[in-house]
């Protein structure tokens, strides 16, 4: 293997909109799914010293083979707490406001544009707004019954009311409705205003950033983001290069990662100018190199896309684009069990695998290799690392071998 092994990594990790799984369960997550990654890759790993802030949750993971170590800081970036007060949200304000965005995001052209660039994610956008619809029509088809039955108006309109009441108390909960609406709500007001809370906290974690690539001991540093994440990592970036332009150029390489990400969720939109702004600052910077990972079965990304080329912006440089298949890295009954549960799909790229594939999340994130070698190496670490764990000494990929197609699959 060219190039010297990974002995410390810091890691910034960012993830998506989900009020589904706090900060403390995501810790829980990845101590379970780092114990597949030690099956999987026959190495040892251990995860201690829980640390949290108001910005982070941190913990310390270190990872060994016959013939390395590694030690991650891991820091875990929050935003749990933002993501709870759309949530806190009366039932009344979030569907209100819920079905003004769906009508923001219909007449500004993004769905359009979304059915233009990967119809699933299109699909995606319309499940929570669309299924909904349907419930409310049911429940008015109640009242209609009711009043063709007793042609009575007060128990017609008590009859759509009870449908109503069933469909809030139901349907509502269980398909996590009051969730998508808020995600859709959360990224509207995010592209039209920003929100004030993440950017404070993101003006600190960038100092951090920064102060960590001129002064750390560590040989690089991953900035890795899941889903909507990946739009807040960005922000990120581009603030730490506002506070050092010179950001991975002359000590600790930085390195992005975007996976199963939803930049294009808030880049096509067309009020999204500040964004797509910051986005190709961030692309411009070539000392920071971005990989970004897609899957097709996954409908919360958008899959065989281009990203700086679908938002209308240089392709200069560009990420390079790497398409994953879940079903190779996943035992067959598992795949066949989780296959059309497409949350648990989606965080498949935050879990760990049963089987050596170009994509691990846990090797990205915890193992000897680069980040940068294993994205640009067609078969990721699979060629680096031996059956019993231990490093082969084989080339991993230079900047000069970078791929001459965006998006070729890994």
């Amino acid at each position: 293997m060219s190039g010297k092994p990974v002995a410390k990594r810091l890691v910034f990790h960012i993830g998506g909109y989900d009020p589904i799984t706090s900060h403390t369960s995501a810790q829980r997550r990845f101590v379970r799914e780092i114990a597949r990654f030690q099956r999987t890759w026959s190495v040892n790993a251990a995860v201690d010293g829980l640390y949290e802030t108001a910005d982070q949750i941190r913990w310390n993971v270190r990872t060994a083979g016959p013939d390395w170590l590694v030690e991650t800081d891991y820091r875990l970036v929050r935003w749990h707490d933002v993501i709870e007060v759309f949530g806190g949200r009366s039932i009344g304000s979030r569907i209100s406001i819920g079905i003004l965005t769906f009508l923001d995001f219909v007449l500004t052209g993004t769905l359009w544009r979304y059915l233009q660039t990967n119809w699933r994610y299109a699909l995606f956008f319309l499940y929570p707004f669309v299924t909904f619809g349907l419930l409310i029509a049911a429940a008015f088809l109640i009242g209609v019954a009711a009043f063709k039955i007793t042609g009575s108006i007060p128990v017609a309109t008590g009859g759509g009311l009870f449908g109503l009441a069933a469909v809030l108390a139901g349907p509502w909960r269980w398909l996590h409705l009051g969730d998508l609406f808020d995600d859709w709500i959360f990224s509207c007001e995010y592209i039209r205003f920003g929100n004030s809370e993440i950017e404070q906290r993101l003006d600190r974690l960038a100092a951090e950033l920064v102060a960590a690539a001129s002064n750390s001991a560590a040989d690089e540093i991953l900035v890795i983001a899941h889903s909507l994440g990946a739009v807040l990592a960005v922000d990120l970036l581009d603030r730490a290069l506002k506070q050092d332009p010179e950001l991975g150029r002359n000590k600790t390489p930085v390195t992005f990662l975007s996976v199963g990400s939803s930049i294009l969720k808030v880049g096509l939109h067309p009020k999204a100018t500040r964004f797509r702004v910051t986005m190709e600052r961030v692309a411009k910077s070539r000392a920071i190199f971005w990989g970004d990972y897609q899957a097709l079965v996954d409908p919360l990304n958008f899959y065989k896309s281009r990203p700086m080329a679908e938002m209308g912006l240089s392709t200069e440089n560009e990420a390079i684009v790497r398409v994953v298949r879940f079903s190779r890295m996943l035992d067959d009954e598992i795949y066949r069990r989780i296959r059309l549960h497409f949350f648990r799909l989606h965080n498949q790229f935050v879990s760990g695998n049963d089987k050596r594939t170009s994509y691990d999340y846990f090797m990205l994130t915890c193992g000897p290799i680069s980040a940068k070698s294993q994205t640009l190496a067609p078969d990721g670490a699979v060629s680096m690392i031996a059956d019993d764990g231990g490093l082969i000494a084989s080339a991993a990929p230079s900047e000069g071998e970078l791929p001459s197609r965006p998006g070729a699959a890994a």
